[in-house]
């Protein structure tokens, strides 16, 4: 890893805005629904729990959209590691990316526009857990498929500070998964002793 920093330039202003928007979406999105689940301020303005949820879902996913043009800008603008600009390299990353998007994408057949965004915080509540694959195979699949894929990009661009940036994306979701998940819990217990006090 301190070999890398040899090949990235981490005050290119690039490569800042890349790091800003990593680390702001997670915070972003932890910091509204938080406030959505304490005052149901986006649902009465939107005039519904649903209504309020789909919204911030489409601001999150035009963040992500956001989040990865600057991280590709950030690669672009940087060196690559010529040793990783081969075949093998590529298509590993491929690999890894196809494998990242797989478990993004099963994660959110599984879960459904509200509970892949943060429903939960609305007062959207599913009726059990979900333990079918992905979630049979690791906690957090979304996030840790999305950190794939940005690690598969890195290595088909054989981009150091691709790698870089990927770790930084690593560490936001770990950062959300310690805040989210106590949380979330909490929000499920309720229910449960709510359901059982009827």
């Amino acid at each position: 890893m301190v070999r890398l920093f040899g090949y990235v330039d981490v005050t290119d202003t690039g490569f800042i805005v890349a790091v800003l928007s990593i680390a702001f979406n997670p915070f972003f999105w932890n910091v509204v629904a938080r406030w959505e689940h304490k005052t149901q301020a986006l649902s009465q303005i939107f005039g519904s729990p649903r209504a309020a949820c789909y919204c911030l879902g489409a601001v999150i996913l035009v963040l992500n959209c956001v989040r990865s043009h600057c991280f590709t800008e950030a690669m672009r603008s940087q060196p690559k590691l010529e040793g990783w600009d081969c075949h093998w390299t590529y298509y590993s990353g491929l690999a890894i990316s196809a494998v990242g998007t797989l478990f993004v994408i099963s994660s959110f057949l599984a879960l459904g526009f509200t509970g892949t965004f943060l429903g939960d915080y609305f007062g959207i509540l599913m009726e059990e857990k979900v333990t079918s694959f992905p979630f049979s195979i690791l906690d957090n699949p979304m996030y840790w498929g999305s950190t794939a894929i940005y690690l598969g990009w890195s290595l088909m661009h054989a981009s150091p500070a691709g790698l870089l940036l990927t770790a930084v994306v690593a560490i936001s979701y770990t950062i959300a998964v310690l805040y989210e998940g106590p949380f979330t819990e909490e929000i499920y217990r309720r229910k449960q002793k709510g359901g059982k006090s009827k």
